[in-house]
């Protein structure tokens, strides 16, 4: 039970919320709706002291708090019932959730609920499933659109290569700007049974665009050993995550030169690689790396509703090869 000190305070956090979300929401709504964009970010911990993440998706709200010892319970209901009436949402479309600010990225695909419910939507001329139910990660990372829309524009008749694949949203784009042909890679079979859904969504085939479920590490050491080659690629691994059947874990700082070496290998002599992580303090080394160029891409990749200047919500670079 809250104490009238702490309710006042967080009245007046939720209306300072609620009103700064409002005023964004108008403003990316119009420029949205023009580009057929149904998912955008609204609030991303902007205030010091309201530590909330706040995403639309096409008349949902997805209400994140960054958790840490101090959290209480009623916060986060306190600042969702305020957005809610704020943007007339009504309460079964808001959907709150924990984030874990730091050493918790390992937990992508935690599951939060079992409802098994996806809604479809718009993101230029493809449509994406997402499932803001069950998951803190609903399916789609928007803050990546802009990069998706660089990789649909360079992919015409290039063999494609996506690793840590999620549910396929780059893989979409490729095809859709004319890829030969792809491969989309990820360890989970929750991901990979859900771009399969993608595919189908926007009718690409599998029949020259193959879905693997393997470990990335484990797939890239056959993929050499076979020869097979491609011109295009997306590596986008999570910042940390480990794999208890194989006793092994992946830290992208330590492990990133590797993956990229093994990557490089298979990039044909004028293709390209577009590398990525959310890693907050990530600290890159690519010396090694057998390449033309190599140029950190970020501003040109983080979209206009991502823009913060806490934090840059990834970090993305270009490698020619």
């Amino acid at each position: 039970m809250l104490d009238n000190v702490s309710l006042q305070k967080f009245q007046a956090q939720a209306e300072m919320l609620s009103n700064r979300v409002k005023k964004k929401y108008k403003h990316l709504k119009k420029q949205f709706s023009k580009e057929q964009i149904e998912v955008f970010r609204l609030y991303d911990w902007d205030i010091p002291e309201i530590r909330a993440v706040v995403d639309w998706y096409g008349g949902h709200l997805v209400v994140g708090e960054y958790t840490r010892q101090q959290s209480v319970p009623e916060w986060l209901p306190m600042m969702g019932e305020a957005l809610g009436i704020a943007l007339e949402v009504p309460p079964d479309r808001i959907h709150l959730k924990e984030r874990f600010y730091g050493m918790k990225e390992g937990t992508r695909y935690k599951r939060v609920d079992y409802t098994d419910k996806k809604i479809v939507m718009n993101e230029r001329d493809l449509k994406f499933y997402v499932n803001p139910y069950d998951y803190v990660d609903t399916g789609l990372f928007s803050d990546h659109r802009n990069t998706r829309a660089m990789v649909r524009s360079m992919a015409q008749d290039k063999d494609f290569l996506n690793l840590y694949c999620y549910t396929g949203s780059f893989t979409c784009y490729a095809v859709k700007g004319g890829a030969k042909s792809s491969v989309s890679v990820d360890r989970s079979e929750t991901a990979v049974a859900w771009a399969k859904e993608n595919f189908l969504l926007n009718g690409i085939s599998e029949k020259e665009n193959k879905l693997v479920q393997d470990h990335t590490m484990s797939f890239l050491k056959k993929a050499v050993s076979k020869g097979m080659e491609f011109d295009l690629a997306v590596v986008d691994p999570p910042s940390f995550s480990n794999t208890r059947s194989l006793s092994t874990d992946f830290d992208v700082v330590r492990d990133h030169p590797l993956l990229l070496r093994m990557v490089v290998q298979m990039i044909r002599k004028g293709g390209t690689v577009f590398f990525s992580t959310n890693h907050q303090n990530f600290e890159p080394y690519f010396d090694d790396l057998e390449i033309r160029e190599i140029k950190e891409i970020t501003d040109e990749t983080i979209p206009v509703d991502y823009l913060n200047k806490r934090k840059k919500i990834h970090r993305c670079w270009r490698i020619d090869v």
